[in-house]
């Protein structure tokens, strides 16, 4: 598990940012309870206990949440066998995430930048805001 700067991200795993994000910016890489944009990332401890994932994430990604009408999407990233596994049941857990040690996750957004994951286990979550009903926060 390394920092980079945001550019070095952006030439390693190829998913461009706004212009201007700033490309000498390091990208921390941390354990804790962490948020880019609509998704959450929530460290085991705090979302309960989790089976670890199992798939494999490809060198291309995987989508945790695309981007509709017009948004982007928040792509999950992998330096080391980082695994993922999708959830289907529940409105707000998208899936869980397992990141061992000497690998780092990654979830790039082209608004938002990158977010460094330490190794760890962590449900991938949607945040909901309550207005004059309960829905998912849009990007």
């Amino acid at each position: 598990m390394s920092t980079i700067t945001l550019g070095q991200a952006i030439d390693r795993h190829g998913v461009d940012v706004l212009e201007h994000l700033d490309r000498d910016l390091e990208v921390p890489v941390l354990a804790g309870l962490q948020f880019q944009g609509d998704v959450a990332i929530v460290p085991t401890g705090v979302a309960g206990p989790l089976d670890p994932a199992t798939d494999p994430v490809p060198a291309e990604g995987v989508p945790v949440v695309r981007g509709e009408n017009g948004g982007n999407t928040h792509l999950l990233l992998a330096d080391g066998p980082v695994t993922f596994s999708s959830v289907t049941s529940g409105q707000l857990a998208i899936g869980v995430l397992t990141v061992p040690d000497e690998a780092t996750a990654w979830l790039a957004h082209p608004e938002h930048g990158y977010v460094g994951i330490a190794p760890g286990t962590y449900e991938i979550r949607r945040q909901r805001e309550q207005a004059e009903e309960e829905r998912l926060v849009a990007d």
